[in-house]
């Protein structure tokens, strides 16, 4: 696989785990308020839910990992990668459009890099 590939599937995954952690830890903190444009009270009361969408975060970035590292990753990597994009239009329509540049965006790069090399 490129370098260049490699490199964009690892700032994929690299983004993934960083929406773990901001919604399984940091959600109900001054950072995850401010982040996120929470009031306290929602936050609170939403804590669970971000936990439970930042656990499937880490789920794609883990088999974006395993993608990298197993043979015949191809399939894998194209799965989870698709995935993430439908996520993001997804979260770009009902929650927030920037979903579509920060998490939907990249993803559909390294798609495109990781087709154009196989």
């Amino acid at each position: 696989m490129e370098i260049l590939t490699t490199a964009a599937i690892g700032v994929v995954i690299l983004l993934q785990i960083q929406f773990m952690i901001l919604e399984m830890f940091l959600w109900n903190t001054p950072l995850g308020w401010k982040i996120f444009g929470l009031k306290q009270d929602f936050a609170r009361q939403s804590a669970t839910l971000a936990a439970n969408q930042g656990l499937y975060n880490g789920f794609l970035a883990a088999g974006l990992l395993w993608g990298l590292v197993s043979t015949g990753g191809f399939d894998a990597l194209i799965f989870f990668l698709g995935c993430i994009i439908i996520a993001g239009i997804y979260g770009a329509i009902t929650a927030n459009r920037s979903i579509l540049f920060i998490q939907a965006l990249p993803a559909a790069t390294a798609m495109t890099l990781l087709i154009l090399n196989h």
